[in-house]
């Protein structure tokens, strides 16, 4: 069997080997979760509490067995969530920091600790449907995140806290469906962090794997994303591409998500492109 995958770059094939499809030759790729917990406590239970839980390891696994394999789309796994959680939490302190204050803290006089929580959990749990159903994914996220929520949450909560946290991370992952509304910062923070899930090792899956389309060829432009406190507002996106072919992400997927985030007046978006665009195909058939 593979030695345990503990990567975060998401280079994971799009077809494992026929040998190591098998379901404990998955478990041994297992990914490993973290973030820097920054002395928060409760976060740092939660991702231990995460890293031991076979049956959601298990629901990542058949998300991105359907994604993946079955309808070669990019990562929708543990790689995926991971990269979305820190970008997530790191985007809900950068927010902090600047002054703005989280919604748990606001409606409920909890604390940011509590708002990292939120934020890390949903990005975890977003995609969860995916391993029911791509269509309508979003709406099986919940049900499925409900019932592990109501195992992981009691871990650190107490009944009353666990309830709300509870719908605060639920209202999160419904929220990052196509037209969706956020009604929290938090919920805006997980819909931006997962549409920022696109540099380069993450969306060459399905471009070298023999998919050739507008969506393919752009994703392969972007070499990386990085996350800074702005000069102007509170965050500052960069994001470096090789090949203005990725500004057709950045518009019909980052502006998508980015419109109605209520996030907008937090965030502005830096466009790097390099000196000599690399070109990304020759010759193709139409």
């Amino acid at each position: 069997m593979s030695t345990p995958d503990k990567r975060s770059d998401g280079e994971v094939p799009a077809t494992p080997d026929p040998m190591e499809r098998g379901v404990d030759d998955r478990f041994e790729r297992r990914i490993v979760i973290n973030v820097p917990d920054r002395h928060n406590a409760k976060l740092r239970r939660i991702i231990e509490h995460v890293n031991g839980d076979d049956a959601l390891y298990g629901l990542w696994i058949a998300a991105n067995v359907n994604a993946m394999e079955r309808l070669g789309m990019t990562d929708h796994g543990p790689v995926h969530v991971k990269i979305v959680m820190n970008l997530a939490v790191r985007m809900l302190r950068l927010l902090v920091e600047a002054g703005v204050e989280p919604s748990v803290v606001t409606h409920y006089a909890m604390d940011r600790d509590d708002a990292e929580v939120v934020v890390a959990l949903a990005a975890l749990l977003h995609d969860l449907g995916m391993s029911i159903h791509r269509s309508d994914h979003e709406s099986f996220s919940l049900f499925v995140a409900q019932d592990k929520l109501k195992e992981i949450l009691p871990q650190v909560y107490d009944e009353r806290h666990a309830t709300i946290l509870r719908a605060e991370i639920l209202h999160a992952i419904i929220s990052h469906r196509s037209g969706g509304k956020p009604l929290t910062l938090e919920a805006g923070v997980v819909r931006i962090a997962d549409a920022l899930d696109m540099a380069k090792g993450r969306s060459r899956i399905p471009f070298a794997s023999g998919s050739l389309s507008i969506h393919s060829v752009s994703a392969a432009a972007i070499e990386g994303i990085t996350l800074e406190r702005g000069t102007e507002k509170a965050i500052c996106v960069t994001v470096n591409m090789s090949n203005s072919a990725g500004l057709f992400q950045l518009d019909q997927l980052l502006s998508e998500k980015l419109k109605g985030s209520g996030l907008e007046q937090h965030l502005e978006v830096l466009v790097r492109l390099g000196e000599e665009e690399k070109p990304l195909l020759t010759d193709f058939t139409l």
